[in-house]
């Protein structure tokens, strides 16, 4: 099955071309760094993570980029308040995300540009709109003129004459249309601001993605992503702006992933609701967030609460459950059993690409993958040796490796380590009691270190231990 991706500006599935043979343009929203980042912004990470890690196990060389927009009314807002230095500000709140990314297991992007470092690229596009009548100056600032453009309203599907000015668009007297954006906004005292042909300003916030698409990954791309909030205005606006000067399609693909809500509440800092990054990793495994995304469509809401974290964390559990190793005393499968786990391993690699080639259908592919991890779990109840298990897990960790799973096993060091050889040594003795049916004390050890957070599970050839999970 040829890959099929969900295309906005196509409202359809289409297959999965790109520009250059074998290499994919990639080009992602980041985020604006004025606070610390949220669960919402590790959804839209994880989602596209996952993409770029898919296309990169499909054999494409992925040129991913990924910004930050480190000059802003907000970012300038925020650095009042605190009384601090807007830049020096912007780059604390990149180094902590960078380091949220790195927590969760999200690859780094092949470059991370900032708006800041963009200006000569972002005062030549406006100077080119100018040149072609596509965009007027006004009292130092520069606006685009939606209406010579003919194409504006192609990736929302809204029809200009239709719209009003709203939200994240500011109303000016001075625009020719109401749906006019800003291109350059001039100097407010007090406020960052650069040398331009049009006086001391900054960017206007939608030409510096444009800009920094077009300096690093050229007049066209393949995918762009973001977020579904958005696709109007942000997302409209780069399209219209870098048309304006290529007279190419932008981009190829417009992907964008659901909003992350709190118990059908849309998370904010008026209601008090924002759940930092690494406020949720300090209680929680990075796994699991990636898991809550992984177990439904990239494109639908996720809504966030403790019946979607506790099942996320019973699947972690089963998926760590099947890397657990054989029976020491394992004697074997049967020709026949070593030969169907052989092809349900098959069968699993077969429905995992069938689901992904599938716009990226990661529940599906968990459900293939799960249907390994039964038959691992059967085959080592049934005495597989560890030779028997190598290639079924194998299999299993390429998967979960391609869907970022890390599925490390909780923390063992200090006294749980030093424990280890001790615990050895009980489930043994218990063992040598379940021998001799002395059911009382075996069960006895059995719940005295399983209230020590040690589960015991018992296979016809013996018993094996595992840390319990919180």
């Amino acid at each position: 099955m040829t890959l099929r991706i969900y295309n906005t500006l196509t409202r359809t599935k289409d297959p999965f071309t790109t520009i250059e043979p074998g290499k994919v343009r990639l080009y992602v929203c980041g985020p604006t760094v004025y606070a610390e980042a949220h669960i919402g912004h590790a959804m839209s990470a994880l989602v596209f993570d996952i993409v770029r890690r898919y296309l990169e196990w499909s054999g494409y060389e992925v040129n991913y980029v990924m910004n930050y927009t480190d000059v802003d009314d907000k970012i300038i807002s925020k650095a009042n308040q605190l009384g601090e230095d807007p830049f020096a500000l912007a780059q604390r709140y990149i180094d902590d995300y960078a380091q949220n990314l790195a927590d969760l297991n999200v690859k780094p992007a092949t470059l991370n540009p900032r708006a800041t470092q963009e200006m000569d690229c972002i005062q030549n596009m406006i100077a080119r709109m100018l040149e072609q009548n596509r965009a007027y100056a006004v009292d130092g600032d520069v606006y685009y003129r939606v209406a010579a453009d003919k194409n504006y309203g192609q990736l929302s599907g809204r029809k200009l004459e239709d719209m009003n000015a709203g939200s994240r668009v500011q109303v000016d007297d001075r625009k020719e249309n109401p749906m006019d954006f800003a291109l350059w906004k001039s100097a407010k005292p007090g406020e960052p601001a650069w040398d331009s042909p049009w006086g001391k300003g900054r960017p206007g916030w939608h030409i510096e993605c444009s800009a920094m698409n077009y300096h690093h990954l050229g007049e066209q791309i393949d995918i762009h992503g973001g977020g579904n909030d958005l696709i109007f205005p942000h997302h409209e606006n780069e399209i219209a702006q870098t048309e304006a000067i290529t007279n190419k399609q932008f981009a190829t693909f417009w992907m964008h992933n659901g909003m992350l809500t709190l118990k059908n509440e849309k998370m904010s800092k008026s209601l008090g609701n924002i759940i930092s990054i690494k406020e949720f990793l300090s209680q929680h495994p990075a796994d699991v967030m990636r898991l809550l995304v992984l177990s439904g469509s990239y494109r639908g809401p996720l809504v966030y609460g403790e019946d979607v974290l506790n099942q996320a964390e019973q699947v972690l559990k089963r998926l760590l459950g099947a890397k657990k190793p054989a029976d020491p005393d394992a004697q074997g499968l049967s020709a026949d059993r070593d030969q169907h786990l052989k092809d349900t391993a098959a069968k699993t690699a077969s429905a995992f690409k069938e689901a992904m080639d599938d716009d990226f259908n990661t529940s599906g592919a968990l459900a293939a993958i799960f249907e390994l991890v039964k038959a691992i779990n059967q085959a080592r109840s049934d005495g597989a040796t560890s030779a028997q298990l190598a290639h079924p897990i194998s299999v299993f960790n390429e998967f979960t490796g391609v869907l970022g799973l890390k599925l490390e096993e909780p923390s063992s060091a200090g006294a749980e380590s030093d424990a280890n050889a001790f615990i050895d040594l009980l489930v043994k003795l218990r063992s040598d009691l379940r021998a001799e049916k002395n059911w009382a004390l075996s069960d006895k050890v059995r719940d005295g270190l399983k209230s020590l957070g040690v589960v015991i599970e018992d296979h016809k050839d013996g018993s094996s231990w595992s840390w319990e999970r919180n």
